[in-house]
């Protein structure tokens, strides 16, 4: 189990990182979905992928990875809007990408959960057990 748990850990860095560069290389991406009630949108795309790299960071250590999943976990729940706004507006195109209804509702009723709840799994550090194989490796 705790292979399992490093491998899933370094898989949610990587996740993280890899989605936060992503609002700096394809910015239009991330516009093209905010609800027009948000505003200033080059903003708030900057911020998410600053957010997310920089808890992805946190992520790398023991002792602010519970923090850090608490962080992710709150920064899902900030981004419901835009994926609410996604099944309002499927069929879409997102890129060369063609987003169903069905697509959006797995988003937000499905991955978007999952998520959560990998976060959560990584908040769980504060045991002395834990601590102690954390500190081994």
């Amino acid at each position: 189990m705790q292979f399992f748990k490093k491998l899933s850990l370094i898989a949610l860095i990587a996740f993280y990182l890899l989605a936060g560069i992503n609002h700096f290389r394809s910015p239009d991406v991330y516009y093209s979905i905010m609800p027009a009630q948000l505003p200033f949108a080059k903003l708030l795309n900057a911020l998410s992928g600053a957010a997310e790299i920089v808890l992805a960071l946190l992520m790398i250590r023991p002792r602010t990875r519970k923090v850090a999943s608490y962080g992710i976990i709150l920064m899902l729940l900030a981004f419901i809007p835009v994926h609410t706004k996604m099944v309002m507006d499927a069929p879409f195109q997102l890129g060369t990408l063609t987003v169903s209804p069905a697509v959006a509702w797995l988003r937000l009723l499905v991955f978007q959960p999952l998520l959560i709840v990998w976060a959560g799994w990584h908040s769980k550090v504060g045991s002395p057990q834990s601590e102690k194989s954390e500190r081994r490796s």
